[in-house]
């Protein structure tokens, strides 16, 4: 079984990315926050892989790193968390935060994630906490050059805070406005003038 793609990213999508690998082009399920850390279209990129083989059909699942997909796989494990179900939470919340949350024990915070829900909450606790470990070189933390906030930690950072902090700063304040409906119903300008705001606030 393959372990990994390299290519050249054709498309992306919400929770989808095409890549074409010598002269195959394939589409892969993606959680949105690792959509977020893959190369803009045209450009070469890696995507780790799982291949889901069922009698009805088979799906192609990506991940930007193999510790993104092996907190997928830990999901997985969940009862009643399925591929599609740890694909939306995950493109809800970021795998860093996600491990933090199941560490603290933050069942009210997990019932926020779109497709948790109380009775969901309560099994993931059950079964992952205390659980899960990352490699912090390789979790995502930061808003990457070709992210759509990416002007706004440029702009930040030109103002004299660290990019560091910055990028870690914006990346948390847009996984909390994310499960906020009328948050994600604004217009890019509109979001980047509320994360600012915050930003500012907080960074200070």
């Amino acid at each position: 079984m393959f372990n990994s793609l390299t290519g050249i990213i054709t498309g992306k999508f919400p929770k989808q990315i095409f890549i074409q690998t010598n002269g195959i082009e394939w589409d892969i399920c993606m959680p949105d926050s690792s959509l977020e850390m893959m190369p803009s279209v045209g450009n070469e990129g890696k995507i780790y892989t799982w291949l889901q083989h069922t009698d009805m059909a088979m799906c192609l699942y990506g991940f930007a790193s193999a510790e993104e997909r092996s907190l997928f796989f830990d999901l997985l494990k969940v009862d009643g968390v399925g591929p599609k179900g740890a694909l939306k939470i995950m493109s809800s919340v970021s795998s860093g935060r996600l491990v933090e949350v199941l560490d603290r024990g933050d069942v009210e915070m997990l019932e926020k994630i779109p497709g948790v829900g109380k009775k969901t909450a309560g099994k993931m606790m059950l079964t992952l906490k205390g659980k899960l470990t990352l490699n912090q070189s390789e979790t995502v933390v930061r808003v990457p050059a070709n992210a759509p906030f990416a002007d706004l930690v440029t702009s930040l950072a030109s103002m004299g805070y660290d990019k560091r902090m910055v990028e870690q700063k914006i990346a948390q304040l847009v996984e909390e406005m994310s499960v906020n409906p009328d948050f994600e119903k604004k217009s890019q300008k509109e979001k980047e003038d509320i994360l600012f705001r915050r930003a500012i606030v907080e960074l200070s």
